[in-house]
């Protein structure tokens, strides 16, 4: 059986992927982070990410997001071993808001 995987992105595709149809943009930082700055979609801070996937379930396609890419990365592992987000695409910004370079 083949495990369903995120996708890892640049920053740089967020704006065009986040134009598609039933696609959320899912902010992982924590609140206060997210109130500082943010780029859209809904705040749902990593701790929080199992309590609240049911706001995720309308969505074909999540795009995970944080500061660097180490939270995010985190969240979508998380999302992939939940039964019921097996049927989605998800997405990974690698690197983060930052984007910071290697």
């Amino acid at each position: 059986m083949t495990a369903h995987d995120y996708t890892d992105i640049p920053l740089a595709d967020l704006d065009l992927l986040r134009q598609q149809a039933n696609t959320a943009v899912i902010d992982v930082r924590d609140e206060w982070e997210y109130e500082e700055f943010n780029l859209g979609g809904v705040n749902i801070p990593l701790a929080d990410i199992r309590a609240r996937k049911a706001e995720l379930a309308p969505y074909d396609t999540l795009i995970v997001l944080c500061t660097n890419g180490v939270r995010s990365r985190i969240a979508a592992k998380d999302l992939l071993r939940q039964p019921d987000m097996q049927t989605k695409t998800i997405y990974h910004v690698h690197g983060g808001i930052i984007e910071a370079e290697d």
